[in-house]
């Protein structure tokens, strides 16, 4: 009978043991479960922050290319608009040299074709840069080429105007060139 008693026992005993580890076996299981969802929850935060960034480095991306396609377009003619500065040039100085009491059906064509060309570089957004004698010199929108002696109400102001300045859209893409009192 004390084998039995024993055997009884020791069956308890292991029997307890099994419900002990069953018991460890379950809580390792759910601290393994909790370390797992936060581990999930850890990736799944690092994921939207991850999106999150690429995302606004795309609004950036087409918010800078589009500011550099406006530019583009604005500025696109500076180059053919430019190079043609010179032919605006010389048509103001025929029409200077033109005398009104020498006008006839030629030269009032001429004019109506200078008034027609200055009027389509116009329409692309090319103004003249508004400079008078007798302004205050500013070196923002003109260029002094040189200085002369003059009275003292001419003193930093500008005497005459070599070459007029233009500017397309807010650019000024040719400088007024200005003679300055000293």
């Amino acid at each position: 009978m004390k084998a039995q008693e024993n055997n009884q026992d020791n069956l308890e005993e292991i029997k307890e043991d099994e419900t002990i580890q069953e018991t460890v076996n379950q809580e390792e299981n759910a601290e393994e479960q909790t370390n797992s969802a936060e581990n999930i929850q850890e990736e799944l935060q690092k994921e939207k922050e991850k999106f999150l960034r690429l995302f606004a480095e795309f609004e950036n991306y087409k918010r800078r290319t589009a500011k550099e396609r406006l530019e583009l377009f604005a500025t696109a003619s500076e180059d053919v608009i430019t190079a043609l500065l010179p032919v605006i040039d010389d048509f103001d100085r025929a029409l200077a040299q033109i005398k009104e009491e020498d006008k006839n059906q030629h030269t009032e064509g001429f004019i109506l074709i200078s008034n027609k060309f200055k009027d389509t570089l116009t329409g692309k957004g090319l103004k003249e840069v508004e400079i008078q004698q007798g302004d205050t010199f500013n070196a923002d929108i003109s260029e002094a080429i040189t200085q002369i002696p003059a009275g003292d109400d001419m003193k930093g102001k500008v005497v005459d105007i070599v070459e007029k300045g233009y500017q397309l859209g807010e650019k000024i893409i040719r400088y007024p060139k200005v003679v300055i009192g000293q």
